[in-house]
């Protein structure tokens, strides 16, 4: 899961104006200067003298002598916690340092400044302590009286840690109604609605990641989730495929010849021997013991679009006789593959219009690929946009406007 930074203790202390190096009574605070007894005051001077040593347990111990001290007046023992406080942080003891922050913020001798910088180090004291309850507790006091980015990421970390996934969704929500969420927001969203096996919630926030912040790994987890969708279509697999292609997801041999093979059967060979020709550039074909498959698969591509050019005057004639213009969108989206894209991207439009499609919104879909490829990008997305349906071609055509407006490449 994304982790959220705790602050250092030791930073902490610092930016207070207290450091083992410090004497007590050179502290810049009006209480170090009043009167104190030399028997509070040496054994916190020798407290510090082995914080320098990087000796912390033996200052805590040294500390027991000034806390065995009777009637002491509120500012030794301001003082002793203080010292108190920096040890404990240093050592470790991490439940002896939140007491001592807690007098400390509760003692009323801590400037404004101070009193939220030792309330933001208490709340790190907690984390570390593993003490959810008491650090929800200290994170929302603060809260209460100024709003902080990192006060609520370390919230909605340590419900997330406590187990409160409900509550850490919630948190999250509220952030997101202000703004968009940061991808480290956006991971753990993801991470919560997996524990809960929220899968639509969790499909849907990879998708607000592939968009916002485009990754290999979001992409590929996106893509193969959508095709186990209840509903989902099989017939749209070469769009799936072809959104892979564009994001520089396709990898292995296999996936190649696949999707060439798919788009050979949708009637663009062009298409195919663009895909063919990226397998052989990126090293994964031609190369082998099926180096001799993907040759003939090359071949057939080249056959194919040679054949399709002789015959496409005739072919067309003979789709608008028949007035098949599911065949007349699949060869408008083949020429706009191969390079014919207004003449391509008329004939689909006028297919579309004319109606009696078996899939209408495949076809809305595969005209804004096309527009996609034809490098019209406003077009493109316009078209998207009016893709419905719930077997997958609404999900993909949202998919391509996310890879039209944050390419991966």
């Amino acid at each position: 899961m994304p982790k959220f930074r705790l602050a250092h203790l030791g930073l902490v202390m610092a930016a207070l104006g207290f450091t083992a190096a410090a004497p007590v009574l050179g502290l810049s605070s009006a209480y170090a200067a009043e009167t104190m007894r030399p028997e509070i005051g040496t054994p916190l001077q020798a407290a510090q003298n082995l914080m320098k040593q990087g000796k912390h347990k033996e200052a805590l111990a040294k500390l027991r002598e000034a806390d065995n001290v009777s009637n002491k007046t509120a500012n030794e023992s301001y003082l002793i916690e203080r010292v108190r406080a920096a040890a404990a942080s240093s050592a470790g003891d991490y439940e002896a340092a939140a007491k001592s922050f807690e007098t400390l913020i509760a003692s009323g001798r801590l400037s404004a400044g101070e009193k939220e910088k030792f309330s933001e180090g208490l709340v790190g004291l907690y984390m570390r302590a593993k003490d959810f309850s008491k650090a929800n507790a200290a994170i929302n006091r603060q809260l209460k009286d100024h709003d902080s980015a990192n006060l609520r990421a370390l919230l909605i970390q340590n419900y997330y840690n406590s187990g409160n996934l409900s509550q850490a969704e919630s948190e999250l929500r509220t952030i997101e109604k202000n703004g968009r969420l940061s991808e480290d927001q956006l991971g753990l969203l993801a991470n919560i609605q997996l524990k809960k096996n929220d899968k639509e919630g969790y499909v849907n926030t990879i998708e607000k990641l592939a968009a916002s912040y485009p990754k290999t790994s979001y992409w590929t987890d996106l893509l193969n989730r959508v095709v186990t969708k209840p509903g989902y279509s099989n017939r749209l697999t070469v769009d799936v495929y072809r959104l892979k292609l564009a994001n520089g997801l396709l990898k292995k041999p296999s996936e190649f010849v696949e999707m060439a093979q798919l788009v050979l059967q949708a009637k663009a060979p062009a298409e195919a021997l663009k895909v063919i020709d990226k397998g052989y550039k990126a090293g994964v074909l031609g190369v082998g013991a099926e180096a001799p498959r993907h040759q003939r698969l090359k071949d057939l591509a080249d056959k194919t679009l040679a054949e399709n050019n002789k015959t496409q005057a005739t072919e067309e004639a003979a789709l608008v006789k028949a007035k098949d213009n599911d065949g007349l969108v699949a060869m408008g989206y083949g020429m706009v593959q191969a390079g014919q894209a207004d003449k391509g991207l008329a004939m689909m439009n006028d297919a579309i219009k004319a109606g009696g499609l078996r899939n209408p919104e495949d076809a809305k879909l595969h005209l804004g690929e096309a527009y996609a490829v034809a490098g019209k990008k406003e077009k493109a997305i316009s078209t998207l946009k009016t893709v419905s349906g719930k077997d997958g071609t609404a999900d993909l055509a949202r998919y391509w406007i996310m890879a039209i407006n944050h390419p991966m490449n």
